[in-house]
């Protein structure tokens, strides 16, 4: 069995994930993902899913080991953000065309390219990606990146995740086991401390995690690496150091969080930063991790104080929100944590929600929707445009939340949309993202363009006019000749 296979075998055996356990032995060999069908708009590749979760650590060089569209299609296709370092900012390809396929320049056009980002850009580490095309003519990247690394003197990191192996899923899993074999543990850290932590799945979506960092700053909470959204090479490298971990997006990262807890004994829990309760509940599961690894049990304390005040600042900011936005009807279609963290979130300040996309969602992530809502009517795997259009058209909904692929369903349906996927422009985490998120829903929905394209248009609005005898003596004679003329075609007139 090849490398890659074994290391897809292993990513698909999750001990950590319940509904792997819950399978039978042929079910979990069978592994988790769905087969792809060709032709279809599969939602992402494992190349995809890959460079999506280590595009963001951003001082690191990311080139991509295929034919230039591999990169073009890819690049930038989150909405992270960084504030320091720019390299990850650059694109890298190799660009191979059809004579370096054909005469099997594959491996050394790779070794050559990684020379040059080394004497242009002097970066820590470089990630290299395998793409279909590379796998297909068996370029072996793992062996050029050895040599690179040690001809070069630095990390040359093979991340073997080509799209053709599986879904966008098994790429995210697929990066994380590349951090764990050629990464985290590389490097040791001088001062490491007993409030060290880790946080996993988040992405820095528009600058989220900047809303959040202060307040661990604050309890005297260093976060050591936060993969991948604005981190650092040496940061992750040296990660094996921290003492907790907290996992933002479950389906993306579980692997890396267990193994680091096997390995190095850092324990982990999944928790949210959307909403007042769960950023509230995460700072104190942070907390009792850290106690429970030996830091200062006053560290509890210090955090019920934080808490307390962060919270009646925010609800402070709510009230006169809260009044607009009671009773309101809010329709999300999205995925994963957001699926359960947004709609509690939601709740809290009284919108109803009348439904919620569990397409992305784990079983647990399906669990706590049904604890939430008390209804599983209101989860939908899957919602087809024309069903999406039904339910906004027939005002079953005052607002939709989803990413920038229905929005043209809401627009059309006339009903005020908000972007919460990865491409939005404002960041929604912790108890000042809470605030801004319903700010940003108040103005879609009181915005008076709906009111205004929602009225008939104004040429509907006029009353017929009538057909009136004409009063003169030169009107009557040109309603005879226009009825003389009528029905006559070009023919009946000759040439001219």
């Amino acid at each position: 069995m090849s490398s890659l296979s074994a290391k897809i075998q292993d990513v698909f055996n999750e001990p950590a994930c319940d509904k792997n356990r819950g399978k039978d032995a042929k079910a979990r060999k069978e592994g988790c993902s769905k087969p792809l069908t060709p032709g279809a708009a599969a939602g992402g590749c494992a190349f995809d899913g890959a460079k999506i979760v280590l595009q963001p650590i951003t001082d690191v060089a990311h080139l991509v080991h295929a034919p230039l569209a591999c990169e073009g299609n890819s690049w930038d296709n989150r909405g992270a953000a960084s504030s320091r370092a720019t390299l990850w900012r650059t694109s890298f390809t190799t660009d191979l065309t059809e004579l370096d396929v054909v005469m099997g320049q594959g491996e050394r056009k790779l070794f050559k390219a990684i020379r040059e980002i080394k004497e242009a850009y002097a970066p820590p580490a470089i990630f290299v990606y395998s793409t279909c095309v590379t796998a297909l003519i068996g370029d072996d990247i793992e062996a050029v990146c050895k040599r690179a690394g040690e001809k070069f003197g630095l990390a040359v990191v093979p991340i073997n995740a080509p799209g053709l192996a599986g879904s966008k899923n098994l790429g995210n899993k697929l990066a994380g086991e590349a951090l764990l074999d050629h990464v985290i543990g590389t490097v040791e850290p001088d001062d490491a401390g007993p409030y060290d932590i880790n946080i996993l799945g988040e992405f820095n979506l528009s600058g989220e995690f900047w809303l959040v960092k202060p307040l661990l700053d604050r309890l005297g909470i260093r976060v050591r690496a936060c993969i991948p959204g604005d981190a650092r090479y040496l940061d992750i490298a040296s990660a094996h150091r921290s003492r907790a971990a907290m996992i933002v997006c479950s389906t993306a990262l579980i692997n890396l969080a267990r193994k680091m807890e096997e390995r190095w004994d850092i324990p982990f829990f999944e928790g949210s930063f959307y909403g007042i309760t769960d950023t509230s509940e995460a700072l104190r599961n942070i907390a009792e991790l850290l106690v429970k690894k030996g830091a200062d049990p006053d560290i509890l304390a210090r955090t019920e104080a934080l808490i307390a005040e962060e919270e009646a600042i925010a609800w402070r900011k709510l009230k006169a929100y809260r009044r607009r936005l009671q009773g309101k009807r809010v329709l999300l279609n999205t995925g994963g944590v957001k699926s359960w963290s947004v709609v509690h979130a939601l709740m809290e300040i009284g919108m109803e929600v009348v439904g919620t996309s569990v397409k992305k969602s784990t079983v647990e992530d399906k669990e706590r929707i049904k604890q939430i809502l008390k209804d599983d009517n209101h989860m939908f795997e899957q919602m087809a445009p024309r069903e999406l259009y039904a339910m906004l058209s027939e005002h079953k909904a005052d607002i939709m939340l989803s990413g920038g692929r229905t929005q043209f369903i809401a627009l059309k349906a006339k009903t005020p949309w908000l972007d919460i996927n990865q491409e939005r422009q404002h960041p929604y985490a912790g108890y000042d993202g809470m605030v801004e998120l319903v700010r940003q829903i108040d103005l879609a929905i009181h915005n008076p363009i709906w009111r205004q394209v929602r009225e008939p248009a104004p040429w509907d609005c006029q009353p017929a006019v009538k057909d009136e005898p004409p009063s003169t003596t030169s009107e009557t004679a040109t309603v005879h000749a226009l009825k003389k003329f009528a029905g006559k075609t070009a023919d009946d007139f000759g040439e001219c």
